[in-house]
């Protein structure tokens, strides 16, 4: 059933026009017009294959980012409940952390009207430069329960549609 959400977030961050009319019929028009920014800087998406490594890789002149996509039918997904989400996230924390790219995880909440995605910066502890750093920044952080577990709470992330208008925003201001 994953595949099906790495497909569809594939399809709109390539700036397919027929998936971006179907992911934004319950969209209102801002969340609309930020998902339609993407047609214009659209990124190359590599579907990954492999269960610790990452899902998809989005890439353009300007940047490169390891994706994790994770989808629920309830809003906060906790990784203690799985073994393999912990390992997951180590290994991309370790793979980033030495290559200095930025991991995104992307969370599908499923059945959601409007944006049904959102989007977190995995923790990479100083190793980022540059404009990533800047992006890194901006980009909620998966949390951390107190008993030190990772979690993502859906409304806790950034709505996809806001960060494909901030990444355009980014692309443009080097025009």
């Amino acid at each position: 059933m994953g595949q099906v959400f790495e497909r569809e977030l594939k399809a709109i961050l390539n700036g397919d026009e027929h998936m971006l009319e179907r992911v934004t019929k319950t969209c209102n028009t801002d969340e609309r017009e930020g998902y339609r920014c993407i047609i214009d800087r659209p990124f190359m998406v590599i579907r990954a294959a492999g269960s610790l490594g990452v899902d998809l890789v989005a890439c353009r002149e300007d940047f490169t980012f390891p994706i994790e996509v994770k989808s629920s039918v309830n809003s906060v997904l906790r990784f203690s409940k799985s073994e393999k989400l912990l390992e997951q996230a180590d290994q991309l924390k370790k793979e980033s952390m030495r290559s200095r790219l930025l991991p995104l995880y992307a969370f599908r909440y499923k059945r959601k009207r409007g944006d049904p995605w959102r989007i977190f910066a995995l923790e990479v502890d100083g190793s980022l430069n540059g404009r990533n750093q800047l992006i890194y920044r901006r980009l909620p952080k998966i949390d951390h329960t107190r008993g030190g577990n990772l979690i993502m709470r859906w409304e806790d992330g950034m709505p996809l549609s806001k960060f494909i208008q901030y990444m355009t925003h980014l692309a443009r201001s080097d025009e």
